[in-house]
């Protein structure tokens, strides 16, 4: 897409823009507001050539880890296949960058005109992405595709020719994070202390950059959910403490996670966490931070909570108030089963309970300090309904006159088919986003590049990681907006705020 503009330059390398940030800095004053606009302009370089990109994912022969191969095999290869509906084409329907369209301003019949999302900035091509990865389990993508019992018989079948001979690296086990239920799929385990296992999955890394001659590998952990982690002082509190720790006996808080996590760091890799235990210590944090190295998690938003994320703000903003928020969850594969023990359970609870406390508190006339909706999240293993999730939600809101109203939804989700596509923009926005840099001054070296702590990857996830002293919003209108007015500053454009005031007077 051509832009011409005085403040865009693009060349055979770059794009480069210019542009005017505006906030307002609040201060208080006997009790009053005062509201002071700042103006910060900032200089923005995109790299335009997109690397040769590698991707290895933790649990690659999981339900989520083989969906996602079948998903990218049967587009690249434009694998055709019949259920009882007739005739299937393979789509990349729920991803962002593949299915999204972006609102770039109105033509002159006053149309609103729209364009994909990947056509805004150069993005990788999902066909040309190098997958690999590790697992607990050493059955062949075909077989472990077959376990999930995710897809249609007629595309496995046609599939299995590419998937057979795919089989997962050695991973990193350590029982008492996972489930108990998990053992009798553990035969596929690196041997050897912790220190051992960070030196064999950095090699592990190496080997496939090598190998496959990539440019860029991102890492994504989608296994199973472990247990939180205790943060201890002199263990996993600090970066220098947590390398000591990996190096040494006491670390028994240091979890699988943490360390695919420390390698991917230490071998200069993005490290995303699609699962919701605290893989990021603030040791993990201060190390990536250390070595500018980009993360983000935690938890892949795939339907219920993104469902949430949506109806809450909804709820909120239009001066409605919930006070009570019950959510039932019946899942029945793999996940349903680590997460039926407690430990497990736990950390799931934690990123699906705190999706609604931004919005809470961004509206002091329905809430007083302090106080929020009364907000249960359950959820049980059910093998019968296997991949196809189960969600139920009911929301009881106070109204007009102390008046309520009752809105009981049920939400059928594919767990694995609305993960594989989130999995896909995490790693295409996760690259893109390494190859955009900023200078505070116009003629400046573009040195400074975004915060190694990914926030703007909100959209994707349930419980936004995020700077310190950086709110965390998790409305998902909000968290869109924020990605897409990224693209288009990017690209020269103003960001959209859907006033049309041209219209109006």
């Amino acid at each position: 897409m051509e832009i011409k503009s005085p403040k865009v330059n693009i060349t055979e390398k770059y794009i480069c823009t210019e542009y005017d940030n505006y906030s307002n800095r609040i201060t208080t004053e006997n009790n009053r507001l005062i509201v002071t606009p700042i103006r910060k302009r900032y200089f923005i370089r995109t790299e335009r050539k997109v690397a040769k990109l590698g991707v290895m994912l933790v649990g690659w022969g999981g339900n989520n880890g083989s969906t996602f191969m079948a998903g990218i095999l049967a587009n690249k290869h434009y694998i055709t296949w019949h259920n009882k509906n007739g005739k299937q084409i393979p789509n990349y329907y729920g991803s962002l960058t593949q299915a999204s369209t972006v609102k770039i301003g109105n033509n002159e019949k006053n149309e609103e005109v729209y364009v994909p999302f990947n056509s805004l900035l150069p993005m990788a091509n999902p066909n040309n992405l190098v997958i690999g990865g590790w697992d607990i389990s050493k059955m062949n993508l075909a077989d472990a595709m077959d376990r999930a019992q995710v897809l249609d018989h007629d595309l496995k079948e046609k599939l299995r020719p590419y998937m057979k001979d795919l089989v997962p690296l050695p991973s990193v086990y350590y029982p008492e994070f996972i489930a108990k239920n998990q053992a009798e799929r553990a035969d596929n385990i690196l041997a050897g202390n912790k220190l051992d296992n960070l030196v064999w999955i950095r090699n592990d890394i190496r080997n496939f950059k090598k190998s496959n001659n990539l440019e860029k590998v991102i890492i994504l952990w989608t296994a199973n959910t472990e247990r939180f982690c205790d943060v201890r002082e002199g263990i996993n509190d600090t970066s220098d403490n947590l390398m000591k720790a990996i190096f040494g006996k006491d670390n028994k808080e240091i979890s699988p996670s943490t360390i695919f996590a420390v390698a991917s760091i230490l071998e200069g890799c993005s490290y995303i966490n699609g699962s919701p235990q605290n893989t990021f210590v603030p040791g993990v944090i201060e190390l990536a931070e250390k070595h500018k190295v980009f993360i983000a998690g935690d938890d892949l938003k795939t339907g219920q909570t993104k469902l949430k994320s949506v109806l809450v703000d909804f709820l909120i903003s239009a001066g409605i108030k919930p006070e009570s928020i019950v959510s039932y969850n019946f899942l029945g594969n793999n996940d349903g089963k680590n997460l039926s023990e407690h430990s497990q359970f736990k950390s799931k609870e934690i990123t699906k309970s705190n999706v609604i406390q931004d919005m809470v508190k961004s509206n002091q006339i329905l809430y007083e300090k302090d106080e929020s909706p009364d907000h249960c999240v359950d959820i049980k293993y059910i093998p019968y309904v296997g991949d196809s999730k189960r969600a139920i939600d009911e929301y009881t809101s106070r109204i007009f006159l102390n008046g309520h109203n009752t809105m009981i939804i049920h939400n059928t989700c594919e767990d694995s088919l609305l993960a594989a596509p989130l999995i896909l923009d995490l790693i295409i926005f996760t690259e893109l986003l390494e190859r955009i840099s900023f200078s505070s001054y116009r003629g400046h070296p573009y040195n400074e590049s975004m915060n190694p702590i990914l926030g703007i990857l909100s959209y994707w996830l349930k419980a936004p990681l995020v700077p310190k002293n950086t709110p965390i919003i998790n409305s998902l209108f909000k968290q869109r907006e924020a990605i897409t007015n990224l693209l288009r500053i990017c690209r020269g454009l103003k960001p959209e705020n859907y006033m049309g005031l041209q219209y109006k007077i």
